[in-house]
């Protein structure tokens, strides 16, 4: 492996087409303003890296990056790239995974709008990760022990196994399918609408008009709060330590809560009521 140490690539393409080399304490900035400094590569490390430049890791294979900064203006960064192995680094600019398979990701910050859209096998560990649009259409997703502050997350993903993490989010989960959620905080609204085969378990959940027009979907000795308008049109089995505002219009299965305070069974539900629903305080 040719190493490569305390250089700057401040050019366009500086080192396209590179083949099994490691770079430890370089650069990539300055007034050239160059794009696409890897693009094409294989075999490539970053260790100890700063990076300021556009489009560095595109149609790349074998890439690891470790204690790597890229700034606001690395925007885009790993597009079209296979075998990632990202820790201790901070990843801030927008679009920074796209297209990619084969991601490991940890111990690492992300602040990045529209982060990995259309990716699969993304394996992430012990991160804090900000982003506005999260994982569209992306598959075969694991994450432990991670923090999320965001908007629009895992919308359109498919086989999602998250654990020990905390989502700050709204609107996630849509049409999303084979997701497990076990032992996390999930803050947001609107969760998890047209979603397919979706299971929380022991999760504390809070927002209003969560799970409608699921299928599939079961909560696990989850607990709930502000949750409203509830499992309108779903195929749900739920039992939930705790309270329910409100159940609107559930198609089949159960629900099963320590109260529920209001049931609304309306006359033009356009699927008839076939749901158990269950108040555990009045059994006792």
């Amino acid at each position: 492996m040719k190493i490569l140490r305390d250089m700057n690539f401040p050019a366009e393409r500086a080192l396209y087409g590179a083949k099994d080399v490691k770079l430890i304490n370089c650069s990539f900035a300055g007034e050239e303003d160059g794009e696409s400094a890897l693009k094409e590569s294989h075999g490539v490390t970053l260790e100890d890296c700063f990076m300021d430049l556009r489009y560095p890791l595109w149609h790349d294979t074998d890439v690891v990056i470790k204690n790597v900064e890229m700034t606001e203006k690395c925007r885009a960064a790993l597009w079209y790239t296979r075998g990632i192995s990202i820790s201790a680094s901070k990843l801030h600019g927008i679009k920074a995974l796209r297209e990619c398979a084969d991601i490991i990701i940890e111990d690492t910050d992300i602040v990045s709008p529209e982060f990995g859209w259309k990716c699969r096998g993304v394996d992430m560990k012990n991160c804090a990760l900000q982003s506005e649009y999260l994982f569209l259409m992306s598959s075969d997703i694991v994450w432990k022990d991670v923090t999320f502050k965001g908007k629009y997350s895992f919308q359109y993903t498919q086989n999602v196994r998250i654990e020990n993490s905390v989502l700050d989010t709204k609107d996630a989960f849509w049409h999303a399918k084979n997701v497990y959620v076990r032992n996390c905080t999930v803050k947001g609204e609107y969760l998890a609408w047209y979603s397919e085969n979706v299971t929380f378990e022991n999760c504390l959940i809070t927002g209003t008009q969560p799970f409608c027009c699921c299928t599939g979907l079961k909560l696990i000795n989850c607990r709930t709060e502000g949750c409203d308008l509830s499992f309108e049109y779903s195929d749900v089995e739920a039992d939930i330590e705790g309270d329910i505002l409100s159940v609107k219009n559930p198609r089949s299965g159960y629900i099963n809560a320590d109260t529920i305070g209001e049931v609304i069974l309306t006359d033009d539900s356009v699927y008839p009521c076939e749901c158990r629903i269950v108040r555990s305080s009045d059994n006792k």
